[in-house]
């Protein structure tokens, strides 16, 4: 990732909003990527600066955003809207693409649908991605 891209970050959950406090923190630039207004309002309130906000069910919106995008992070609530978000924005950058999950079974999904790296993670403390990006 170069100094002018951002992380592009999907958090729908408890260790996808540690690890954007934890982006805040150290001062690196990142965007978070949402689906609807509930999700719009709670990056607001940690403090998200950046936002993209994509319309799952209509593949024409899906347009590549302003921001030059690095590395992405999707943290899993749900398959679905995992696997959507990777069909959305694989194609926004050639760096990897990191998910996040509880589950074992979505491995090769994921994986199929240009995963670079798959986290098995039962925690919140992913300080440890940060030294791969």
């Amino acid at each position: 990732m170069n100094s002018r891209e951002a992380i592009l970050v999907s958090a729908p959950n408890a260790a996808g909003e540690a690890f954007i406090k934890l982006l805040q923190c150290r001062g690196i630039p990142f965007v978070a990527i949402v689906n609807n207004r509930n999700e719009y309002d709670r990056m607001l309130e940690l403090g998200v600066s950046q936002i993209v906000t994509v319309n799952t069910n209509e593949e024409k919106t899906w347009i590549v955003p302003e921001i030059a995008i690095g590395s992405i992070y999707l943290f899993e609530k749900s398959l679905n809207l995992c696997c959507r978000y990777l069909q959305i924005c694989r194609s926004w950058t050639s760096d990897p693409v990191y998910v996040v999950t509880h589950s074992m079974q979505p491995r090769l999904v994921y994986k199929g649908l240009g995963a670079n790296y798959i986290i098995h993670s039962h925690g919140r403390d992913l300080s440890l991605l940060l030294s791969k990006s």
